[in-house]
């Protein structure tokens, strides 16, 4: 496969073309050499008690702890987990070299935990689905959505939508213990 070819504006600022294969719509730019090097690091969520919150992402979702940051000063921590291969869980770094590596990733998910929050009964964030919508998801790619959601359903998971429900077949929406809404999709079924 060969690189898209290096342009430059009349700025002199050199850009690269988007794949020919790539999807195509108005407000669709050039890529800028100046971002060569940037990675979408992570995506971040307020979490009320990061003991549950933890629980359910290594434990129903099987991801990794990478990560904390804590911040006693300021009233929070930060907890950055990955979902990471067979491969990449054998090879993990560790000591600082595994937050470098936590930070060079893609995919990351940041729990942020605000002290106190656990202890507030009928304390809970905006799941940005409700009245002023904005934040909607995030998603999980599953190998078998019909066996991802027999899991989900041994482990007490909440939907807001199984697959066979609604218009939209073949994706389904699970609620974290927080109520963010995390969608399930098998790639094959989404062509």
């Amino acid at each position: 496969m060969s690189k898209p070819a290096s342009t430059s504006t009349s700025s002199n600022e050199a850009i690269i073309a988007q794949p020919a294969s790539s999807v195509n719509t108005v407000g669709i730019q050039p890529i800028s050499a100046q971002t060569s090097g940037f990675t979408f690091n992570h995506t971040m969520l307020r979490i009320k008690d990061p003991a549950k919150s933890l629980a359910f992402y290594t434990g129903v979702l099987g991801m990794t702890l990478l990560a904390v940051k804590k911040f006693p000063e300021m009233g929070f921590d930060l907890y950055f987990l990955a979902k990471l291969t067979e491969s990449e869980r054998e090879s993990l770094p560790t000591g600082d070299d595994l937050a470098i590596f936590a930070f060079r990733q893609r995919g990351i998910l940041e729990l942020t935990h605000n002290y106190g929050t656990e202890n507030q009964e009928g304390f809970s964030y905006h799941d940005g689905n409700q009245d002023s919508q904005g934040f909607g998801h995030i998603c999980f790619s599953v190998p078998n959505l019909e066996e991802a959601v027999a899991w989900f359903d041994k482990n007490d998971v909440e939907f807001k939508k199984r697959p066979e429900d609604g218009s939209m077949k073949n994706i389904a929406f699970i609620k974290d213990v927080d109520g963010y809404w995390i969608e399930i999709v098998q790639a094959d079924l989404m062509a």
